[in-house]
């Protein structure tokens, strides 16, 4: 992986894909800690309907933890975000709704 430090703006418009190689949207927007000096999500829009097909009508997306990143290259890869999406019931409340 290229360590090369890139600007934050570069993430804006990358797609989005679980390990499993399943589309999960395009990133927006990023949520940063400006105390810390780190990313702390990934705002989606253009979400993959089957996977977010339970989010309220309103919504224009989500936001995901930047800890699900496993790698960012020309896509996104995250860690298994479609299992964690499809278990709302779990008492972590791991996306939010914007």
């Amino acid at each position: 992986m290229d360590d090369t430090p890139q600007e934050i703006t570069a993430l804006v418009g990358r797609e989005v894909y679980s390990k499993g190689g399943v589309y999960v949207g395009e990133i927006e927007d990023v949520r940063l800690d400006l105390d810390a000096e780190v990313v702390t999500g990934l705002a989606l829009h253009q979400l993959n309907g089957d996977l977010f097909a339970g989010i309220e009508n309103g919504a224009r997306g989500v936001i995901i933890p930047y800890r699900w990143v496993q790698a960012v290259g020309d896509v996104v890869l995250i860690n298994d975000v479609v299992e964690r999406i499809r278990r709302p019931d779990d008492d972590e409340e791991e996306e939010a709704v914007v």
